[in-house]
């Protein structure tokens, strides 16, 4: 205990340390929406923010409290310290993520971060220690009038732009690069970056970690990517699944895998199987898949969500696994060693709540293991070309195809609820069912295509 104390004595002195050159100190963190919340402090206030933490009005925030009980707080984590890079605000920045607690200092219960610690311990007790990745991918757009955006991109007619980098054709690599370098700054390790197939359209990679950190560098991604676009390019980078029908949406495909603690071996490899996944990998795999349209909710967040999710873009639209396949939901992804095993889960886009959905896809894959859940067979043909009556024989089912539809599939799936907490997954589907509402009166006489009310509501979030 007493060492304890002594390290979190020497995290504090170290951190306010390298708070010293800083004018500004931001706060963040994410609502259930997975929004990006937050105040700004002045320096000089560090000490009393990371011992005591910044209090403010909860009933404020999506899923937050009533406004009988609405004093809460924000506690920065100070491993999360990050220095924003001067021109963001032409003043010394930094940032945290915070954790949220009540005022006697509990956990909140709505908190997402601490949703994720939560079944991350709970993963702890059943003996592994799980890992997670993502790629994010999203445009550089500028407006042309109200409502109406376009690529930053538009000079060339070819679409399929798919790893673009030749000068002249790749206007966005400067951007890329300038988004890397800040990443790497913040602390966070960029795998990889490269134009995607839509005009202006980039993704990142972000390298594996356990899933908080994985989620509190997505936070942080999206942040500096549209800090970068908005104040150095005059662009805006948004993380709108599709902000036009007929070209490529922008997913946020993330990596899941497992640590034995005992043995710390990967139990989701075997060298001698089918994709070299062991059994105890197909039951997590079946256990993802068995709640696959109930997550949809959760990763597929958004009305416009569900209009990324067509054939035809390499977007998952059928529940069904295979290696390598992009045209299933869930892909084992080629890899040369054990520790690399892992599943690809291709539902989620860049608008979910990363915390949240990592949360639910954990706890659905090892339920998976704990009932021993068989994914059925492998489907390592294109299934876009599968017809309805193929798909049957096959037991294979869609996604769900709307908002509306995802949300009745979570009320029949206890699989959220026992994630999120029953007070939290009712705040989510109370706020998701009034956005599908909202949008009713925006929608489409016919057709699915992108209205203006998507973009005055997504392209900044």
């Amino acid at each position: 205990m007493v060492e304890t104390r002594l390290q979190a004595i020497q995290t504090l002195e170290t951190t306010l340390k390298l708070t010293k050159n800083a004018d500004h100190l931001l706060l963040h963190f994410t609502d259930i929406l997975g929004l990006l919340k937050g105040r700004t402090i002045p320096a000089d206030q560090a000490k009393t923010a990371l011992t005591q933490g910044i209090p403010f009005d909860g009933s404020s925030i999506n899923g937050g409290v009533n406004i009988e009980e609405s004093d809460m707080t924000m506690k920065p984590d100070p491993t999360t310290f990050t220095v924003c890079p001067y021109y963001f605000y032409d003043k010394s920045v930094a940032t945290f993520i915070c954790d949220i607690t009540t005022p006697d200092g509990e956990p909140f219960a709505n908190d997402p971060r601490y949703i994720l610690k939560k079944v991350t311990q709970k993963i702890r007790q059943e003996g592994y220690e799980p890992t997670a990745a993502a790629e994010l991918e999203f445009y550089l757009v500028k407006r042309t009038r109200q409502s109406t955006i376009e690529p930053v991109e538009n000079h060339i007619a070819d679409k399929q732009r798919y790893f673009d980098n030749a000068p002249g054709r790749d206007l966005t690599e400067p951007y890329r690069m300038d988004l890397s370098q800040t990443l790497s700054a913040m602390g966070i390790t960029v795998e990889r970056q490269h134009h995607e197939v839509g005009s202006a359209q980039n993704e990142v990679t972000i390298k594996y970690s356990d899933p908080q950190t994985t989620s509190d560098n997505i936070t942080k991604h999206k942040f500096a990517a549209k800090a970068i676009a908005d104040k150095k390019y005059g662009w805006t980078a948004t993380f709108m699944p599709k902000p036009w029908m007929g070209r490529a949406g922008s997913g946020m495909h993330i990596h899941i895998g497992l640590v034995d603690l005992k043995t710390g071996r990967n139990p989701l490899y075997d060298p001698d199987s089918y994709a070299n996944i062991s059994q105890k990998g197909r039951y997590f795999i079946g256990g993802i898949l068995d709640h696959a349209r109930a997550l949809s909710a959760l990763a597929a967040s958004t009305v416009n969500s569900y209009k990324r999710l067509v054939p035809g873009y390499e977007a998952p639209v059928y529940v069904a696994w295979s290696r390598r396949n992009r045209s299933a939901l869930v892909r084992i992804p080629a890899f040369t060693s054990e520790k690399e095993a892992r599943v690809e889960f291709r539902c989620p886009d860049p608008l979910c709540n990363s915390y949240l959905v990592y949360a639910a896809v954990f706890e659905a894959g090892v339920e998976g293991i704990k009932k021993k859940i068989d994914p059925g067979d492998a489907v390592d043909i294109n299934l876009y070309h599968l017809s309805e009556i193929e798909r049957k024989k096959l037991r294979i089912k869609m996604l769900p195809t709307s908002l509306k539809e995802a949300l009745e599939e979570w009320k029949s799936d206890g699989i959220c609820v026992t994630a999120l907490g029953k007070e939290t997954a009712e705040a989510y589907v109370a706020l998701k069912t009034r956005e599908w509402a909202e949008y009713a009166q925006h929608a489409p006489k016919s057709g699915n295509e992108v209205t203006e009310w998507e973009i005055e509501k997504y392209l900044y979030a």
